[in-house]
């Protein structure tokens, strides 16, 4: 028996519909060709924001840390039937861990959010940008 469990990099594009993965994938690229001519500062400032955005992971361990906590706090304090939402929180991020779909992912993905491979795509490019900016090969 093999288990089909898809590369921790390509996991969350392969659970995304085509027309979101393009989109996302358009947006990246108009966000790289919109620096054709800026200045390495310019460039530079792109960069560092991109060294802050979440990436979809990141967005999802904190929104299951925090329904985890919620529903624990919920089970101590008001009923022990709110431990299950806990479980549920840590059954979909598990899931999501294996096979990188769980609910929130179709919409974090429709409302733009990246995974930190489409993050790094931006970033590099722009650094190869300033690399030939830095050597008159613009």
């Amino acid at each position: 028996m093999t288990l089909n469990i898809p590369a921790t990099t390509k996991r969350v594009e392969l659970h995304t519909s085509k027309c979101t993965n393009q989109r996302i994938r358009k947006e990246t690229l108009d966000n790289i060709s919109s620096y054709t001519n800026k200045s390495n500062e310019e460039i530079l400032a792109r960069i560092n924001e991109l060294n802050k955005e979440w990436d979809i992971e990141r967005l999802l361990e904190t929104n299951a840390a925090a329904v985890v906590i919620l529903g624990t706090v919920l089970g101590f304090t008001v009923n022990k039937k709110w431990f299950v939402i806990s479980g549920i929180a840590g059954g979909f991020l598990l899931q999501h861990a294996i096979k990188g779909w769980c609910p929130p992912v179709p919409i974090l993905r429709r409302l733009g959010v990246r995974t930190s491979s489409e993050i790094n795509y931006e970033k590099e490019a722009l650094k190869e940008m300033r690399r030939n900016n830095a050597e008159g090969t613009v």
